[in-house]
C-alpha cells in the first residue's frame, strides 16, 4: 500500500511539474532529474515491490537524469544545432568546449521528412569528463531548431 502512495505521489508530483510555467524554464539537468526520480521509483516499485526499492530506484534515478541532462552545455547543443543545419551528409564537425573541456564530434545524415518535418539521423562522438561515449540519435527541425529526439 505504501509503495503504491509513493508511486502516487511521484508521478502526481512530475505531472504537476510539468503542468507549471516554469518546468518551461528549469534546466535540462532539472528536467533530467525530475523524470530520472519519477521513472527510477515506478520502475524499482514495480521491480521491487516495496517502499523501499521505490524509493532507492527514485534515487538512483534521479542521479542519472541528472547526469544526463547535464551533459551537453547550452554553448555545445548550439553548436550541435549549426552542424545539423549547415553540415553537408556524412561529413563531420568537431569541437571543444572551452570552459569544460568537453569534445564533441557531430557526423549528421542525410535529412528525410517525418511527420511533416525534417529530421536527420546523427552520429555523436563525446568526451565528457574522460569518459568517451558514441549516440546515434536522430533530430528533427522544430521551431526553427534542430531538435534531438
Amino acid at each position: 500500500m505504501l509503495r503504491r502512495i509513493i508511486v502516487l505521489f511521484v508521478i502526481g508530483m512530475l505531472v504537476l511539474a510539468t503542468s507549471c510555467a516554469q518546468w518551461q524554464e528549469a534546466s535540462k539537468k532539472e528536467k533530467g532529474a525530475a523524470a530520472g526520480a519519477a521513472g527510477g521509483a515506478v520502475l524499482g516499485g514495480v521491480i521491487g515491490r516495496s517502499a523501499e526499492a521505490t524509493l532507492l530506484g527514485g534515487a538512483i534515478g534521479g542521479v542519472l537524469g541528472y547526469i544526463v541532462g547535464n551533459q551537453m552545455e547550452k554553448s555545445d547543443r548550439t553548436k550541435l544545432n549549426q552542424a545539423l543545419e549547415s553540415t553537408p551528409s556524412n561529413q563531420t564537425t568537431s569541437w571543444t568546449n572551452p570552459d569544460t573541456g568537453n569534445r564533441y564530434q557531430v557526423t549528421p545524415q542525410p535529412a528525410y521528412q517525418a511527420e511533416g518535418k525534417p529530421c536527420r539521423k546523427v552520429n555523436l562522438l563525446s568526451d565528457v569528463n574522460g569518459k568517451t561515449e558514441k549516440t546515434e540519435a536522430t533530430a528533427c527541425r522544430e521551431n526553427g531548431k534542430w531538435v534531438l529526439q
